[in-house]
């Protein structure tokens, strides 16, 4: 069950009303097109964010993934995004969790909550860190490389997001288990929080916290949470929470 303090389907999705219902701790949700759900909202204040030295570990750890940006609706959609999606939520959440059909919908039906999908590719499959991206068809044999999947990137991982020129809702991320660099969940969340900074936004949200599990979202500078009624920064305090919670 999504924790939610309470629920409101909008109707005008300008990034003037968007932007007043995340500020108010709403966050988009997949059921239907305009449902909004209040929960315990986090995210980045992106004029205090900066990259931490974990956060750099990660994307050493991932260098060869590179991040894309595509407006929704797909102009062209391939079934195996809906698959990886699928096979991924079931692996992590159970059966039933989110359904190829489901994903095309998100991507493919011209919703107008959800605007965008970040790609995030790479030539590579496992292990990455140190690997140069200028160099991804040469010295094949060298045994501290990963294994090739082709000569040209390979989309492995997608984020189905919420954006406005204010916010990037970094929502329904998923990747390819099998081909995925380790660390790549923690990367693609990195990449977005960069790319949402980078296209001078003032916001990145990164979904609920919920459960201990989530404290992976805690590692950005800047970060605040929503506990119902205002934005707070005391993490220590809603680390406590969870783990009553949990």
């Amino acid at each position: 069950m999504y924790l939610h303090y309470d629920e409101q389907s909008i109707t005008d999705f300008s990034p003037e009303q968007v932007a007043y219902m995340y500020d108010r701790g709403y966050v988009c949700t997949r059921p239907s097109e305009g449902l909004m759900q209040q929960t315990r909202s986090v995210r980045v204040d992106l004029s205090k964010f900066e990259l931490s030295s974990e956060n750099r570990r990660v994307l050493k750890k991932t260098k060869t993934v590179k991040l894309t940006h595509h407006t929704l609706p797909l102009s062209s959609y391939s079934w195996e995004i809906g698959k990886i999606g699928k096979e991924f939520y079931e692996t992590k959440f159970g059966d039933g969790t989110f359904s190829a059909n489901k994903i095309k919908e998100l991507l493919t039906s011209g919703r107008r909550d959800f605007t965008t999908l970040l790609v995030y590719s790479s030539p590579y499959e496992g292990e990455s860190e140190g690997v140069s991206q200028n160099h991804v068809q040469h010295d094949k044999t060298n045994p501290s490389r990963p294994p090739l999947i082709g000569e040209e990137p390979v989309a492995l991982g997608y984020a189905i997001c919420v954006e406005t020129p204010e916010l990037l809702h970094y929502s329904y991320p998923f990747y390819a288990l099998a081909n995925a660099p380790k660390d790549m969940g923690m990367g693609m969340m990195v990449r977005a929080v960069q790319y949402a900074k980078e296209t001078g936004k003032q916001y990145c949200y990164l979904g609920s916290a919920q459960r201990s599990g989530d404290t992976y979202k805690f590692q950005f500078s800047g970060m605040e949470w929503y506990d119902g009624e205002v934005w707070q920064t005391d993490i220590d305090e809603l680390k406590i929470i969870l783990s009553r919670d949990t």
